[in-house]
């Protein structure tokens, strides 16, 4: 059955014919294709990598990167794609997401012409895949206490550390690889089948089981000068990466809200108790439906402006810190209160809810945890950092 939508203040009267032809689009994918296979892979703990070739073909990898094959579209349209991907479930928002923000955008932003010809567009086809290593062990939110290192040898460079909790780790054919060199942080394109680079998955996971998560080991990984990015220089770099990530979260988030949002209005106007009439007639479901359509527009609204001021190079991290914070936590919110509508039912698989709220656990804490985001926050209004 395709998806009705959720718009309670005429949202889509803000969007342009283009931008909802784009919403078209990426939802007819995201009912017809993706929806009747997400149940089973994440109850078998896979990613549905039959869809990549087609999600290339729809231009939704690298959606808003120009040339090289790439679609060239609006950051509007680039997160009403991630919306109705991440509605079906996070992990397919999420390879989307880490395929065009965190592997194809610092190629195109800080890779050589070689680097971009070789690779863009066999990304934006899915004929390679890509994964983003920055995350280690030791250091999640603190990025700047890496322990990866590369040191210049003759040539080329020798790689040494570990990533981990790396999305599409061990599927990618090139890994952006960050490490600390005497000179600073720098990036570094690692190919898969390089002597001393190895992956491993990481099982037992309650949460993104439809998504492929990995560590990563370098043990004297030689790699030549050429792999090297050369505009990026120190944290800017990656973070700069993470920043068009987190955008797109910011407005995925919101297909799983409404989502959720859906099911539970559906479920309880279809449910009948007590007196025969459905649940959706009583005051404290009525209440509970209230909170998540008022918190769903109000994400809906901030993710446009957010769009808006990103398509006019306004956009600046400390707002995309506010548009990933709020998003996350409403959509978690809905997706606890859409749980408690359905009741035992709720807790089932053959309702997306669960499913929903364990993926947004993890959505909450990568790519910036909800307490870093708070302090990029606090900095911008108060001047003062508070990260130590």
């Amino acid at each position: 059955m395709p998806f009705p939508g959720v718009d309670y203040l005429l949202f889509d009267s803000q969007l342009s014919e283009q931008e909802l032809l784009v919403r078209r689009t990426a939802r007819r994918f995201a009912d017809e294709r993706a929806a009747p296979l997400i149940r089973d892979c994440f109850r078998d703990g896979r990613f549905p990598k039959e869809l990549i070739a087609e999600m290339g073909e729809l231009g939704f990898l690298g959606a808003n990167l120009d040339g090289y094959g790439c679609a060239g579209m609006s950051n509007v349209e680039y997160g009403l794609i991630m919306q109705e991907l991440e509605r079906i479930d996070s992990g397919l928002r999420s390879f989307v997401s880490v395929q065009g923000a965190l592997v194809m955008y610092p190629i195109q932003t800080y890779g050589s012409d070689e680097q971009k010809e070789r690779w863009l567009p066999l990304l934006q086809s899915g004929k390679a895949l890509g994964c983003f290593g920055l995350t280690e062990p030791d250091f999640g939110s603190n990025p700047a206490g890496m322990r990866t290192t590369a040191v210049r040898d003759g040539a080329g460079w020798v790689l040494n550390g570990e990533k981990t909790w790396i999305t599409n780790g061990s599927v990618a054919d090139v890994a952006i690889v960050w490490a600390r060199t005497p000179e600073g942080i720098r990036g570094f394109l690692v190919e898969r089948g390089t002597p001393g680079f190895t992956s491993s998955d990481i099982h037992g996971k309650w949460s993104m089981r439809a998504s492929t998560t990995s560590s990563l080991a370098l043990a004297d990984c030689r790699v030549p000068d050429s792999a090297m990015l050369p505009g990026a220089a120190g944290l800017k770099g990656p973070l700069g990466c993470l920043s068009q990530a987190r955008f797109g979260i910011g407005w995925g988030v919101v297909g799983a809200a409404m989502d959720c949002f859906e099911t539970a209005r559906s479920y309880t106007v279809m449910r009948k108790q007590f007196d025969g009439k459905p649940i959706a007639s009583h005051q404290l479901v009525q209440e509970k439906l209230a909170q998540m359509i008022t918190e769903i527009t109000k994400a809906q609204l901030l993710a446009l402006h957010c769009g808006r001021l990103k398509d006019l190079g306004k956009l600046e991290p400390a707002h995309i810190s506010m548009l990933k914070r709020n998003n996350v936590a409403i959509a978690l919110d809905c997706a606890r209160l859409s749980r408690d509508l359905l009741g035992a039912n709720g807790i089932t698989d053959e309702y997306p809810i669960m499913r929903h709220l364990c993926n947004l656990e993890t959505v909450k804490t990568y790519e910036g945890t909800d307490h870093i985001h708070a302090l990029v926050i606090g900095e911008r209004v108060t001047g003062i950092a508070a990260y130590k």
